[in-house]
């Protein structure tokens, strides 16, 4: 029992690590598998059954993502063509140049790839 799960902390460990996926849906996968296979292995203490859950877990993540994604585009609209442009470094860490009006943003708390508005134009653009 101890190895399996030793074994569902691994693979929650890994699905985590492999999860830096950008997208709503990536990330909804990934902690669903992570979550599935803990609760899998820790409650029946078999490796089978942590994968089950693992697989279990990372559907029901996706689904979860993907339905935050469709959220997230209804509340921002369609992307211009060509997709948002990406902000530029200012030099110190965490802060960048609006691609708009070169404001400085402090986008410490924004994941990367994530969407910052503009406050002079009310354009959105990318943190890179």
């Amino acid at each position: 029992m101890r190895t399996t799960v030793f074994a569902a902390w691994l693979g929650a460990l890994a699905s985590c690590i492999l999860s830096s996926c950008d997208t709503p849906v990536g990330q909804g996968a990934g902690w669903g598998a992570a979550t599935g296979a803990i609760i899998g292995g820790a409650a029946t203490g078999r490796a089978r059954y942590a994968a089950i859950g693992a697989a279990a877990g990372a559907a029901a993540g996706a689904l979860t993502g993907k339905i935050i994604q469709e959220n997230q585009a209804a509340r921002y609209g369609p992307p211009p063509p060509g997709d948002y442009p990406f902000a530029r470094w200012a030099g110190t860490p965490g802060l960048y140049y609006s691609p708009y009006t070169g404001r400085v943003y402090n986008l410490r708390g924004v994941p990367p790839g994530g969407l910052t508005r503009d406050v002079d134009t009310g354009r959105l653009f990318r943190k890179p």
